[in-house]
């Protein structure tokens, strides 16, 4: 089914369809901690601004205090200095994080490219995202494309998937939907999820391929079992209306709960409404639409904010009480 067909019939249902900003920029840097990245649970500061992959660091030098750091830094120095290309990376991603040394973007931008220079993978990719942000250099898309294909033929798979956004939107190189999916295939299949999902998209939408909701739905249960939200919410769709999947509505909640819990505001949203307005294998329950179209409704979504001024008023006092209470923990629980 395209995706145009799918939005239909979720507006028919009074549900939800929108697609996740991040589809638009690259995996970029925000966190700098070793393992920050392609961890579960970021989606929720993902779509406040924070990205899924970040500025990437090989080595633990950040559990000790100001003075053990700052003698990480002089060590990866000296080695550095001698040429060792870990060392130069580990000491551009320090630069750039500030962390053990006062933050400096050049500092960084130096270290790392003699570590690209070197062929290190990692490295590329960074030196791409510093032009790709216009940290410590001029911004150049074509630049960045550059130190992201490099970092991709290394078989790094955040550089494969930011060479698929590249292609996909025409930044940096023409735009190529095919080309796109070939570098999301490659990355989705070293279980990169972000991969994994923006492969289901395509296959969702038929952008660069031949559409198949079967494949998109094993690539976004893919995402999903490793946590990425997005993937959670979409996977819930498909079930929900049986596409590429049997449909199952108990399965669509379930999916839509995970996502929910992550602080997805549209799964949030799709929850609180079949709660309220309940489908086969899906008991209504008010004090539970009403918890999560508040929450919702906290995350800015106007359509939570409609549902909920249908709710309220067929909602009992002591109801409505026990549904704020269940989003007041839930809020402290998340």
């Amino acid at each position: 089914m395209s995706v145009l067909a799918l939005v239909r019939k979720a507006e028919q249902a009074k549900l939800v369809i929108t697609w996740a900003a991040q589809f638009a920029v690259f995996v970029g840097s925000v966190c700098f901690l070793l393992g920050c990245s392609e961890q579960p649970g970021t989606e929720r500061k993902a779509r406040l601004g924070d990205a899924d992959a970040q500025f990437d660091s090989e080595v633990v030098y950040y559990s000790g205090d100001d003075e053990e750091q700052a003698e990480t830094v002089n060590w990866y120095r000296k080695s550095a200095e001698q040429g060792n290309a870990g060392a130069q990376f580990n000491l551009g991603a320090m630069y750039y994080s500030g962390k053990g040394v006062e933050k400096d973007f050049a500092e960084a931008l130096k270290w790392s490219r003699k570590a690209a220079d070197q062929g290190h993978a990692k490295a590329q990719f960074n030196l791409g995202l510093m032009y790709d942000s216009g940290k410590g250099v001029a911004e150049d898309d074509e630049e960045a494309v550059k130190w992201f294909r490099k970092a991709a033929e290394g078989e790094y798979a955040v550089a494969q998937y930011n060479l698929g956004v590249a292609y996909s939107d025409g930044k940096g190189v023409p735009e190529d939907d095919a080309e796109a999916v070939k570098w999301f295939r490659r990355a989705a299949e070293q279980g990169n999820r972000v991969g994994q999902f923006r492969l289901g998209w395509m296959y969702a939408s038929g952008e660069g391929v031949a559409e198949d909701d079967a494949e998109a739905s094993k690539w976004f249960w893919k995402a999903a079992e490793q946590g990425y939200a997005d993937a959670e919410f979409f996977l819930g769709v498909m079930y929900y209306f049986g596409e590429g999947v049997e449909k199952d509505n108990v399965k669509a909640a379930r999916w839509w709960q995970r996502a929910a819990d992550q602080g997805h505001a549209v799964a949030q949203y799709n929850l609180g409404w079949v709660y309220y307005r309940p489908v086969e294998g899906v008991s209504q329950d008010y004090v539970r639409s009403h918890m999560w179209l508040n929450l919702a409704r906290a995350q800015k979504n106007e359509k939570a904010k409609e549902a909920l001024e249908r709710l309220v008023p067929e909602m009992t006092r002591e109801q409505i009480a026990e549904a704020e209470k269940l989003a007041r923990e839930w809020k402290e629980a998340h």
